[in-house]
């Protein structure tokens, strides 16, 4: 989609995008959808709304797996809560700067944390 001269994320953010089950334009048009932040797409309305359905699509599959996994006890309470301390400290990184040399570091950290919760 972008390079990282022309999006609107910084590097750790990007990279927990791609980790993640939507794009990149995708959490862009959520962003914009929710008021949460303008972004100026150099597409058609019609691209853009198309796009607007299957990201809305997406998320409220992403709700329902949450709601289901947590029913039959996959995602357990100390999962959600380890979910919320990194969303918490991810957000704190997405408004400070952090030096390019911690980016990978801090990604690794996240992904250990994830995978563990995962364990299978």
């Amino acid at each position: 989609m972008s390079t990282s001269e022309e999006s609107n994320f910084n590097n750790i953010i990007r990279k927990i995008i791609k980790k993640s089950l939507f794009t990149e334009r995708q959490i862009e048009i959520i962003l914009n959808q929710k008021d949460l932040q303008e972004s100026k797409f150099s597409i058609t309305k019609g691209a853009y709304y198309r796009q607007v359905g299957q990201s809305r699509e997406k998320l409220i599959g992403l709700f329902y797996s949450i709601i289901l996994f947590r029913a039959l006890g996959i995602l357990l309470p100390d999962d959600i809560d380890v979910i919320s301390k990194l969303s918490e400290q991810v957000n704190v990184i997405n408004v400070s700067d952090i030096f390019p040399e911690r980016e990978d570091e801090v990604i690794n950290v996240i992904d250990r944390l994830v995978r563990q919760a995962c364990n299978m």
